[in-house]
């Protein structure tokens, strides 16, 4: 037994919330390292080696005084006879340890050898028994496997089974009868396997391809057409665009690495300003909708900051649960109870999307959408707009010629001695007419025509008006239509906010700066500086250089975590079965060679789903 491997983790999860976060530490007491227990705070030392009856730490825990009764999650008993045998063995540690931690958390070696934080391992397929059942390599990995256990694979699918199998799989759909008795005398004419091969390679060309596996990164990203934020739940007019993007990504086979950098970073990827975008622009621009898919109620609430933050939440965690396989967000508030994220690097992360992200400078969603306008688009609807002014023009002047004729005819069927006065009061501007000018026009009500009343007087004038109107509109629904991207993008004009930790989680309490940054336990594996403000690109460039940093290979969760994906989906069942959470309280790999394996292949096929 030792401290780093069997009893920090115990002390992590229910003690350093006290105990070894924030400015004051409860009783004075940090239990972060095994000489800091030994050390003691306010009621002197927590433990003494070697003597368990003498170490105040068991006497609480056995106790249930520590941790306090409100807290919920508690040490299991087998966990607390853990920590008192390792004090009865004089609670030695693996390696000395350091004299300060830096940040708050230390990350120890142990956390750093976790499984899913080590490099991607070249495996070659292990030798088999029955080397005639082998066809690819993943059957060897899956065969070696059953060996061991004296078991072999089942007897082969019929072809009336593969064909049904392949069809649910890549299309969502079963096959007709005629799509089948097809397969079933092409496995007759050549062997299965080969007509098999021929059959995935036409279901992969079909188009309903992209709309069954897009549906699964879909549901990923957090897909909606509408907000998902309180009862009003505003729809979002412009998010099938995205939808069709990642259909198209699907059936195109774009490269898995190029499809993220682009959801990540694709507005870094085109020149500003937005006004004449190529179809290719456009493609990158609509790619970001991916940040743009967490409930967004910024628009419509009373405490808009709250919403703000909750919203740039929601992203960070698609952003990691869906690319890293881990829950990040559970360092929001502290440093994480399971896994090595502490509570800095979630805001360093937070900080590569701040710029475009910025709670104290923001856009509400409509007001991020992007116009699809070019210059031409432009330049005719102002030409339509002209056209339509002028056709206003004539109406207005003709209006008034109507109206002042009938005035003057009605003004002829009163007496003289009213003409003029009233002819004067109806000159006169509302608000100036003296109390007589009002009475004299409010007696005679057949003088006061108007455009709304015109009709009345002249129906013939009234339809040459709307006719004049209804030319306008016409015009002016002549003018290109204006479509909008939902897209995330970097204001060009303002230097990048200054990214903060936030005390407990809560935005007014900000504390120190933070840089953007990958996380610190994947360090080993050479992450990118990411920049502040990148001199050469137009935005900083932080999302870019963290999604190149992403997809350079070297990362060792993003590839395991697509390919684990793409078994789910295949087989039903994960390799690892927790696909959104390869941390310390997801699921171990149940065949951890083979998904390295997958992942090692993947890299090395140029990122290539098909």
């Amino acid at each position: 037994l030792t401290f780093e491997r069997d009893v920090r983790p115990i002390l992590k999860t229910h003690c350093f919330h006290c105990h070894g976060e924030g400015d004051e530490l409860a009783g004075g007491l940090d239990v972060r390292l095994r000489r800091l227990l030994v050390q003691g705070g306010d009621s002197g030392a927590a433990l003494t080696p070697g003597d368990v009856e003498a170490s105040e730490l068991i006497r609480r825990m056995r106790d249930g005084e520590m941790p306090p009764e409100d807290v919920t999650i508690r040490p299991k008993s087998d966990e607390v006879e853990r920590i008192a045998a390792w004090v009865a063995a004089g609670a030695p540690t693996a390696r000395p340890e350091p004299e300060a931690i830096d940040g708050g958390l230390l990350i120890t070696e142990e956390e750093r050898q976790f499984w899913s934080f080590q490099p991607i391992r070249d495996v070659a397929p292990p030798a088999v028994e029955h080397t005639d059942r082998v066809q690819t390599p993943v059957d060897a990995f899956l065969l070696a496997r059953l060996e061991k256990e004296s078991a072999e694979f089942a007897t082969a699918a019929e072809p009336t089974v593969l064909a049904r199998r392949a069809y649910l799989d890549l299309l969502g759909l079963p096959p007709s009868p005629d799509e089948v008795a097809e397969f079933v005398a092409d496995c007759e004419r050549d062997d299965t396997p080969r007509a098999f091969a021929r059959l995935v390679d036409r279901l992969l060309a079909s188009p309903r391809y992209g709309e069954r596996w897009g549906r699964h990164w879909l549901d990923v990203a957090g897909y909606a057409d509408s907000e998902g934020y309180n009862d009003a739940d505003a729809e979002r007019p412009d998010a099938y665009k995205y939808r069709d993007y990642v259909i198209r990504a699907f059936n195109d086979d774009k490269p898995f690495d190029q499809f993220i950098r682009e959801q990540l970073a694709g507005d870094e990827m085109v020149r500003p300003p937005y006004a004449e975008l190529s179809p290719e622009d456009i493609e990158k621009l609509t790619a970001t909708g991916f940040l743009r898919m967490a409930p967004d109620g910024t628009a419509s609430t009373p405490e808009p900051n709250v919403a703000r933050n909750q919203t740039i939440a929601d992203t960070i965690q698609i952003v990691s649960t869906s690319l890293l396989g881990l829950t990040v967000g559970c360092a929001q508030c502290h440093h994480h109870r399971y896994d090595p994220i502490p509570q800095d690097d979630y805001y360093r992360l937070r900080a590569v999307f701040d710029p475009a992200l910025n709670w104290r400078s923001w856009l509400a969603p409509n007001a991020r959408r992007v116009s699809l306008y070019r210059e031409a688009d432009r330049q005719a609807a102002a030409e339509i707009e002209q056209q339509a002014k002028e056709i206003e023009a004539r109406r207005t002047a003709k209006q008034t010629e109507h109206i002042d004729r009938v005035f003057e005819q009605e003004l002829a069927k009163l007496s003289e001695e009213l003409r003029e006065p009233i002819r004067t009061a109806r000159g006169t501007p509302e608000k100036e007419r003296t109390a007589e000018q009002t009475k004299l026009l409010k007696e005679h009500p057949s003088v006061n025509v108007s455009a709304g009343s015109l009709y009345l007087y002249d129906k013939k004038a009234a339809d040459e008006l709307k006719a004049l109107a209804d030319e306008a509109a016409k015009v002016r629904a002549t003018k290109p239509k204006e479509s909008f991207i939902r897209a995330l993008t970097e204001p060009l004009d303002k230097a990048p906010p200054v990214s903060q930790l936030f005390y407990r989680g809560d935005h007014e309490q900000p504390k120190q700066e933070v840089m953007p940054a990958a996380l610190t336990v994947l360090a080993d594996h050479q992450p990118p500086e990411i920049p502040t403000d990148d001199p050469e690109l137009p935005t900083t460039g932080r999302r870019l250089a963290y999604a190149r940093w992403l997809t350079s290979g070297r990362h060792p969760l993003v590839a395991r975590v697509i390919v684990n994906r793409i078994w789910l989906h295949h087989f039903g069942r994960a390799l690892v079965a927790t696909p959104d959470n390869f941390g310390t309280t997801g699921a171990r790999p149940t065949h951890p060679a083979l998904l390295d394996w997958l992942a090692s292949e993947f890299v090395a096929s140029g990122w290539d789903v098909k």
